[in-house]
């Protein structure tokens, strides 16, 4: 079995890979015509293949992207269109593709890897955890003609112009949360007027000159109540009243829309605006995170404690498969953002499982949860430490690859 990088520019490759991913996530029936294959490779992906000679067994797709962890941008690597052929699934080949693609990885500096995972097992066996999921939920929209009138907040439709306000108020919006994407990589490449283009809508919630809040939408088909849906692919605000508004726009059309779709994550606080307690999750797409180097992951987040002394926290991780995070570190705490490296072994320190740090890294579980469950054992002296710096930022996911 040979791993390597494939060229979806060569007709062969791409053909190989259509069919693959055809039979793993569902294709047209056969035979099937397999689309032109691309003239240039996508920029941020890269597409590894497992072969037996030019048989093509297994592939995953790595995107670069940076999401936000703790107030700071960090490099991740993004994978999706994992697929293995049938007649070779449990031999292994995504544990050996696995190590090609994290190692790629870490040569761009990505010290975070997420995916979207249909089998939790196997991902959980290559260090990935589940720290959330990208969820669509249902609210009948009559029920949203009960939200409180803003006092001064008003809705208007966004024009090209305004689409670098709508960009600097989701980046204001997601350096706040654990695990939104940046949209400021290649796959975002969208100009405002493309964006524009996209959706039937982009909505803008503005007080005074501000633009404190905005949705991006689509109409969809007929005006039955009891059959037309409204499709919110984003609804962020960064005030009570921002919320308020946009949510008392789509109201507006209860008499002939009958149900509202919203892409969220988590314990949205757009929910908290709502005077009811409908919230009907209606899909879900769990989402893991794996933290393949500690240091880095901990030192991109600069963490701090307002008023805590100097401090240093020993831990270690083991039993990382892919053997990338296993080993000793020291993360410096103290009321200025610290850093932590690598060190020699130690005995007898705080030692998480690769999926014990995504999830305390993440501020998924408190520490006693993760000794609950097996992922943290050793001594629990900066446990209430630990829960302080990486706890309290809600999660939230707000794209799908």
């Amino acid at each position: 079995m040979e791993i390597r990088l494939i060229d979806p520019v060569d007709p062969a490759d791409h053909a190989a890979q259509f069919r693959l991913g055809a039979e793993a996530f569902g294709a047209p029936p056969y035979p099937a015509t397999v689309p032109h294959p691309p003239t240039t490779r996508p920029p941020g992906r890269e597409v590894w293949g497992a072969f037996d000679g030019d048989t093509l067994l297994a592939r995953v797709a790595a995107h670069s992207y940076e999401s936000w962890w703790h107030g700071r941008r960090l490099a991740t690597s993004g994978i999706a269109g994992v697929t293995v052929a049938p007649e070779h699934r449990g031999e292994g080949l995504l544990h050996s593709l696995f190590q090609a693609v994290l190692e790629a990885a870490a040569g761009r500096e990505e010290a975070v890897s997420t995916l979207y995972p249909t089998a939790n097992g196997i991902y959980r066996s290559l260090g990935y955890e589940l720290v959330a999921s990208y969820d669509t939920v249902e609210i009948p929209t009559h029920e949203l003609t009960g939200v409180r009138a803003p006092a001064t907040t008003r809705t208007q439709r966004a024009q090209v112009d305004d689409i670098a306000s709508v960009r600097a108020l989701y980046d204001a919006w997601a350096s706040a949360q654990n695990g939104p994407l940046t949209r400021t990589v290649p796959r975002f490449a969208t100009t405002d007027a493309e964006l524009l283009a996209e959706v039937t809508g982009v909505s803008l919630a503005v007080d005074g000159d501000e633009v404190v809040g905005f949705a991006t939408w689509d109409r969809g088909e007929g005006y039955d109540p009891a059959t037309s849906v409204i499709e919110v692919h984003d609804l962020v605000a960064t005030s009570l009243d921002g919320y308020r508004a946009l949510w008392r726009m789509f109201a507006s059309y209860s008499s002939v829309v009958g149900r509202l779709h919203l892409s969220t994550s988590g314990d949205d606080a757009a929910r908290l605006v709502l005077p009811t307690s409908t919230w009907r999750v209606v899909s879900r797409h769990p989402y893991m995170l794996r933290v393949s180097d500690p240091a880095a992951a901990l030192t991109s987040a600069r963490l701090a404690l307002p008023g805590l002394a100097p401090t240093r926290v020993a831990f270690a991780v083991a039993g990382d498969r892919l053997g990338r995070a296993d080993g000793c570190y020291t993360l410096h705490l103290g009321s200025e953002p610290g850093i932590c490296e690598r060190v020699a072994p130690q005995d007898d320190v705080p030692t998480f499982t690769t999926q014990g740090l995504a999830l305390a890294f993440a501020g998924a579980q408190s520490c006693a949860n993760l000794r609950l469950v097996g992922h943290l054992t050793g001594p629990d002296t900066h446990d209430r430490l630990l829960d302080a710096v990486l706890g309290g930022r809600p999660l939230h996911v707000r794209d799908y690859f």
